[in-house]
């Protein structure tokens, strides 16, 4: 039976939940600023509970709060504002499940009484007032301490405060989420205690709203390094390295011995071995300076621009835009030959990236097109593909992805800021002249001269505002008629006071020849992300600056370190350091640099589909070759601009491969192979066995090594089956297989 008060009952309510909401008085939370960052640090909005694209038992919430005009209407009046009680606020469900008082998956996040249930408490007993688009923005974060020097075992606080556009300063301690950026090192709890576990160097990460900070923890062994051991060095690489060696008690490892450092910078700096004649000639060399002229010889060798064609040829995903593309390997090897050029004039980084991210025309006039015809492929719109985050990724080193559908955890990057960055690459189209054996054509502008004239800019998808051209540090840009918008990215990315740029290819150049970035991802660098060496990082940021941008120069710096030419042996008191380059870190050779060794050592080149016999892999331009070899080692696929894309893990397959592989035994048996080859000579057994040393390892046996083998020579095995064993196990040992 129908109660005769419920038509008005309901009549009421609907009434009710279209008057306006009350303002909210200077008493109030803010919804903004105070609601939506205590939902954040509980974890309400996370994406393993209502920040989860679908929510969570009905109930959803933007993902970190960064659409808090949407979290409004959810949480105030979905479901007929069922979560809400304003007549009596204590049995509002917002409230309740929050302290327990009713079935909730997220459990208990508060104390009744608390400050944060008082502070739900008093914004519903103020009418929920929702955002004022005139309260204060947060413009930064400021965390205290900056930097600690702490010791084990120890316990202290820290304390965040919110810096806001009317210059007023509030502590934000209790609204931050905390995190450690190496757990087993420090740990914080939630409030902001900090808890010291061990000796090492690491970052405390604070978000709060829109902005982050760090907090930089350092924590000393305790051990003294002995002076002598700190003033060997060759520059100033070596006195930020040895700076922060001393400050956290962590010693320096002895100088590398020649044979290894010739292996090492050959393989670096060129993707190959030395030749025996080579390895000869550099280790019987007692000249005070021969270091550092094989490094000159080395930066100027044909081999130096065929390797850094490849790595320039990864970070650029120069790819075919579809695997049935003819017209893809065209481009492909005519960007690779553009690429080549430029490695081989020494063009300075900032030109190259200029003129990339400029380019326009037929990717048969103007090759470096060919990094759009991939990046924005078939996409109708650019400013929604892939190139506004591989732009980011490869020539800032940042990691904007997220940002286009939420904002980004872990940096201040919004959705917004996204779609901002977007907006220059919004006149990008790609015309086909022919989808088989036409060359693509880049056309910069619409179609209609009408359309050309709008405004240039792109629709937020979320919010539908019209957002126009703004670099990541949030400066406009004014986009003349018919102007490419992205000329005016471009210069700002290049520009000399946009460090961001430079630190972004010293990272990975550091990488590189130290195996660990000072910033790790390589191309994750953000704020809450700091380099392990600030004094290094900033050293050699304003070297590639000053030195316009010289790839070489840099790589010189880097490799007459003293720091590179250390050993990869540990002693007890650097063993297990793995962030400070206390000493050099071994590390498996890449795909094309193995094959290569293997191709070389034996004397018996490989086969690549679709390439002239001998071709080496290191000069193969792109990046899909059928080849199983390349693809179990962990070629990149250039898929995308993640250095992740390439894979140095060591697999079970690969040292089964090694051991085993078909084509690993043709080439030993291959009678234009070394060892067939070498036998025919007639040398003596020490000859042979020195010679298939200098050839894999670039050093000369050990007597004891030499005897090991005379002396199965000896026992009456054929010479031919006792060399191709040596050989077997001169490959699959990790001095071959890792630059060390």
């Amino acid at each position: 039976m129908q109660r005769w008060w419920a038509p008005a009952y309901t009549l009421g309510l609907f009434v009710l939940l279209l008057l306006p909401l009350p303002a909210r008085s200077e008493e109030s939370p803010s919804f903004q600023n105070e609601i939506i960052p205590l939902l954040t640090r509980q974890g309400c909005n996370q994406g393993s509970c209502h920040g989860k694209s679908a929510g969570q038992n009905g109930f959803r919430l933007s993902l970190r709060g960064y659409a808090p005009d949407q979290d409004f209407q959810s949480i105030t009046r979905e479901f007929e504002g069922r979560r809400i009680d304003r007549s009596s606020p204590e049995r509002s469900l917002l409230l309740k499940k929050s302290i327990g008082d009713g079935s909730h998956a997220g459990g208990k996040l508060f104390e009744t009484g608390s400050r944060e249930y008082q502070t739900l408490l008093n914004w519903i007993r103020a009418g929920t007032p929702g955002p004022i688009k005139t309260e204060p923005r947060l413009t930064r974060l400021e965390i205290s301490p900056s930097e600690k020097i702490s010791r084990s075992g120890e316990t202290y606080p820290i304390q965040v405060f919110a810096c806001w556009d009317n210059g007023q300063k509030s502590e934000v301690t209790w609204l931050t989420q905390f995190q450690s950026n190496d757990a087993s090192q420090v740990t914080v709890e939630p409030k902001g205690l900090v808890h010291v576990l061990r000796s090492g160097a690491t970052a405390i990460r604070a978000s709060f709203l829109t902005e982050v900070a760090v907090s930089l923890v350092t924590v000393p062994s305790g051990h003294t390094v002995p002076r002598e051991k700190l003033t060997l060095r060759n520059n100033q690489i070596d006195d930020a390295i040895f700076k922060k060696l001393d400050q956290l008690g962590i010693e320096p490892a002895h100088l590398t011995t020649d044979a290894e450092f010739l292996r090492r910078v050959s393989l670096d700096l060129t993707g190959t071995l030395p030749t025996p004649e080579r390895a000869k000639q550099f280790l019987q060399n007692n000249s005070a300076d021969k270091r550092s002229r094989l490094i000159e010889e080395l930066l100027n060798s044909p081999e130096f621009v065929d390797f850094w064609t490849l790595q320039l040829d990864d970070l650029l995903q120069n790819r075919k835009e579809r695997d049935h593309d003819v017209r893809g390997n065209k481009g492909v090897r005519a960007f690779h030959g553009w690429i080549h050029e430029q490695v081989a004039r020494n063009r300075p980084w900032n030109e190259l990236v200029r003129e990339v991210i400029s380019s326009s025309g037929s990717s048969e006039d103007h090759p470096e097109v060919g990094y759009y015809i991939v990046t924005v492929g078939e996409n109708r719109h650019a400013d929604r593909s892939e190139v506004v985050a591989s732009v980011a990724q490869a020539f800032l080193g940042t990691r904007i992805g997220c940002a286009q559908c939420h904002n980004h955890p872990l940096e201040r990057y919004t959705q917004d800021d996204y779609y901002h960055f977007a907006a220059y690459f919004s006149r990008i189209k790609i015309e086909r002249k022919d989808s088989k054996e036409g060359p693509s054509l880049l056309k910069i502008s619409h179609p209609d001269e009408n359309e050309n004239k709008k405004p240039v800019g792109v629709n937020q998808p979320r919010t539908g505002q019209f957002l126009k051209p703004q670099t990541l540090d949030r400066k406009s840009s004014e986009i003349a008629t018919g102007e490419d918008p992205r000329r005016k990215m471009a210069a700002w990315i290049v520009d000399p006071r946009n460090e961001a740029f430079a630190g972004a290819m010293v990272n990975r150049l550091w990488k590189h020849f130290f195996a660990v970035g000072l910033v790790e991802p390589v191309d994750d660098i953000r704020a809450t992300n700091p380099p392990s060496n600030p004094e290094l990082w900033n050293f050699l940021v304003q070297q590639f600056i000053q030195n316009g941008y010289d790839l070489r120069k840099l790589m010189r710096i880097i490799v007459n370190s003293r720091s590179y030419q250390v050993s990869a042996t540990t002693c007890k008191e650097n063993e297990t350091d793995q962030r400070f380059y206390s000493h050099y870190y071994a590390r498996r050779l890449p795909a094309e640099v193995l094959a290569d060794a293997i191709a070389q050592v034996t004397l018996v080149p490989d086969n690549y589909n679709g390439y002239p016999q001998g071709i080496r892999a290191i000069q193969i331009p792109d990046a899909i070759t059928n080849n199983a070899f390349l693809g179990m080692f962990g070629k990149s696929e250039r898929v995308t601009a993640c250095a992740c894309e390439r894979n140095g893990d060591v697999t079970l397959p690969q040292l089964l491969h090694l051991q085993n592989g078909e084509e690993i035994l043709r080439k030993f048996k291959a009678d234009s192979g070394r060892l067939k080859q070498r036998l025919k000579t007639g040398a003596s057994s020490e000859d042979n066995i020195r010679e298939l040393f200098l050839s894999s390892l670039t050093r000369f046996p050990t007597e004891k090594e030499v005897q090991t083998v005379q002396k199965m020579l000896n026992e009456g095995d054929s010479l031919e089956a006792v060399y191709s064993d040596l050989l077997w196990a001169l490959l699959n040992s990790k001095d071959f297989a890792f630059n060390h």
